[in-house]
């Protein structure tokens, strides 16, 4: 299932699951999402405070399903934190299925947009936040029209050299996000990947957040799961500015044991780059083509 696209006028909805935004911190982001021609309307809680580190669980599901029950909001923006999990019990997963909207969020926003599918069928977008529009570069401009407006894509945009870890083809659901977000919901109810599905998984971390050994515990944690026979291959994003060697040998040994394809890219995650992938979307990886095609 997709939600309709984006079109000049319509509104934007932001809300924040996931941390306490500071008042003032979105201003420029909304100038910047209102100079592409479009309006934006805040969340009741959006500033809320409640627990020092975020609004309550229910100010932050009345935003959510408040912003979802809304005629009027065509699409659904928000950033990372630390806390969308504990917001899950309380959405209303049927007025989704019933009014869907463009989901875009990513880091922390990963429980939310792989739940929603999940619950759903609902195709979700990885990758963009408020802060991307505050300033907006033109591949993350192109990123955002041709996934959400009125562009249209047939394939993950890059914007960056791709570097084959494992070589191979493989075909699935896309899923992913970011890697500890996405382990963590493996053991959630909202997980409910069909067990004889195949699955692409695209993952990202960044080397201020993690050291390489944390994300091999993560990885060792998927490899562990009976999720692991469903994967077939794997897309990592931007990790640091220079290649890190001790990552890519541990997904080299992540491709190898489980006879999938690994690629690394710089065009998604917690950098420059914002490239949008879309969870829920059957799609190709062929790492002699270096493309990720929707099919």
């Amino acid at each position: 299932m997709e939600a309709d696209k984006l079109r000049k006028g319509d509104t934007i909805g932001i809300i924040s699951p996931a941390y306490a935004v500071r008042e003032g911190q979105y201003d420029e982001c909304i100038r910047g999402i209102e100079r592409l021609g479009y309006k934006v309307l805040t969340g009741k809680n959006l500033y809320r405070n409640t627990y020092g580190y975020a609004a309550s669980e229910a100010e932050r599901a009345s935003d959510f399903n408040g912003m979802v029950l809304n005629a009027g909001v065509k699409m659904i923006l928000f950033g990372g934190g630390y806390v969308s999990s504990e917001i899950l019990p309380y959405i209303d997963f049927r007025a989704v299925k019933k009014n869907p909207k463009l989901f875009v969020s990513y880091s922390d926003g990963t429980t939310l947009l792989d739940a929603v599918y999940f619950r759903t069928g609902l195709i979700t977008y990885y990758g963009q936040k408020p802060s991307t529009f505050a300033d907006i570069t033109e591949y993350n401009r192109e990123s955002f029209v041709r996934n959400l407006a009125d562009g249209g894509t047939d394939a993950f945009i890059k914007n960056s050299a791709w570097r084959i870890i494992n070589p191979g083809h493989s075909e699935g659901v896309l899923l992913g996000g970011y890697i500890e977000n996405f382990v963590l919901l493996t053991g959630s109810d909202c997980f409910g990947y069909r067990k004889n599905g195949k699955y692409i998984l695209f993952l990202e971390d960044h080397e201020k957040f993690s050291a390489p050994v944390r994300i091999s515990m993560y990885l060792s944690c998927i490899e562990q799961s009976r999720f692991i026979k469903n994967i077939t291959g794997l897309l990592f994003g931007h990790y640091s500015d220079k290649r890190n060697a001790e990552l890519e040998d541990r997904l080299y040994r992540f491709g190898i044991k489980n006879s999938i394809p690994v690629v690394c890219c710089d065009d998604y995650g917690h950098g420059e780059n914002n490239g949008i992938l879309q969870i829920g979307r059957n799609a190709a990886l062929d790492t002699e083509k270096t493309e990720l095609r929707y099919v």
